[in-house]
C-alpha cells in the first residue's frame, strides 16, 4: 500500500497561496508550486535531504 500524505507548505510562505508546497507519497518526496499545482516533481529523501542541507547551509542564497 502506496502511503500519501497531505501537502504541506512552510509558514514562511506567503498567505496568497504563493509557494512551494511538499508530500511524502511511496517513499518519495513530491514538490509542487501552489499556484500549479498539476505539475509534480518527484524525488528521493535523500536527494531533498541534500537540498535542505544546502539551503540551510546558505549555498542558494544568491537566488534571493
Amino acid at each position: 500500500m502506496t502511503t500519501v500524505t497531505n501537502w504541506q507548505k512552510s509558514s514562511y510562505s506567503e498567505a496568497t497561496g504563493n509557494c512551494v508546497e511538499i508530500r511524502t507519497h511511496g517513499g518519495m518526496i513530491d514538490v509542487r508550486e501552489s499556484d500549479n499545482p498539476s505539475e509534480i516533481i518527484r524525488t528521493t529523501r535523500t536527494k531533498f535531504e541534500a537540498l535542505i542541507l544546502g539551503v540551510k547551509a546558505g549555498e542558494f542564497d544568491h537566488a534571493i
